[in-house]
């Protein structure tokens, strides 16, 4: 039985994976900061998954000194580790690259050997972006290490997606650009499985996506439909998002980082090969039944 640790395994993807791994018949030693999130269903519908662990290591990526023996044991390592929300003021440098970094240094310790990273989709056209280079950054020290690895990259999770959904149930959804451009985005359970399939993998990139493409405009509307609501959408142009960022940055440099990431996705296509089952309309139809409809 191989035995796999799952860094950043209260998120969104990381519960998923951990319930994939455990499933599939792996040993499993989730790396937390705090324990009873692994208890919590999270927002997106991500399960509880306090009783899939095998061990939980209790530790914190940015302090070294919380990670000794963190892949003792351990034939892979898995990491979807990462910073969304603002964290006790830390960036996406010190949580992407540096935590992910401290992390890979305890695999090399430990002689891991194999090391799965999600990473992002179309990145050599956003390494400009803090969250990209902190990603891609982590990348290059991982492709230097000498451990076989595979880079996860996904098109964007339907946690992500569903701000097109909480926005029409606000009453109006809100596009950047003209709203044409068109992803694939794929459910954290279908995204599980390629992660875990990724351990026997001889690949160094997978690119993955869900079952079903849109445009930004689509999935605006699908929400709509979805709440049985007439669709009411609105476009920003890019060059005011692009305004909206710096004016950010006056007061809140990481929001105006993450906003400038949605920007820099908007102008582009985000399609990758399909994977999956899960479609959007059907998530779209559970987050239905948790939240109460406005407008």
């Amino acid at each position: 039985m191989k035995k796999v640790l799952v860094a950043g395994a209260t998120g969104y993807l990381g519960k998923y994976v951990v319930r994939e791994f455990k499933q599939q018949g792996f040993w499993v030693r989730a790396l937390v900061r705090d324990k009873k999130k692994l208890n919590e269903q999270g927002p997106f519908g991500e399960p509880a998954v306090v009783d899939c662990p095998d061990e939980i290591f209790v530790g914190e990526v940015t302090k070294p000194d919380t990670l000794g023996m963190v892949c003792d044991g351990i034939d892979v390592v898995f990491s979807s580790l990462g910073l969304t929300r603002q964290k006790d003021g830390l960036t996406f440098q010190e949580i992407d690259f540096q935590g992910n970094k401290n992390i890979l240094d305890q695999a090399i310790r430990a002689g891991v050997q194999k090391f799965i990273y999600v990473s992002v989709f179309n990145a050599y056209s956003m390494e400009h972006l803090a969250i990209v280079k902190a990603h891609e950054d982590f990348v290059k020290a991982l492709g230097d290490s000498g451990i076989p690895y595979t880079i996860i990259r996904p098109t964007g999770y339907f946690s992500d997606i569903s701000e097109y959904f909480k926005m029409a149930a606000s009453g109006r959804v809100y596009l950047i650009g003209n709203g044409d451009n068109r992803l694939n985005p794929i459910h954290g359970a279908d995204l599980a499985k390629v992660c875990v399939e990724a351990v026997d993998s001889l690949k160094n990139e997978i690119p993955v996506g869900g079952p079903s493409a849109f445009s930004q405009r689509k999935i605006g509307e699908l929400a709509f439909s979805i709440l049985g609501k007439p669709p009411k959408i609105s476009t920003i142009p890019l060059g005011l998002a692009k305004t909206a960022v710096n004016l950010m940055r006056l007061f809140s440099k990481h929001t105006a980082e993450l906003f400038e990431f949605f920007v820099a996705g908007a102008e582009q296509d985000m399609v990758a090969p399909p994977c999956g089952t899960r479609e959007l309309a059907t998530y779209f139809r559970e987050l239905s039944m948790q939240s109460p409809r406005k407008g």
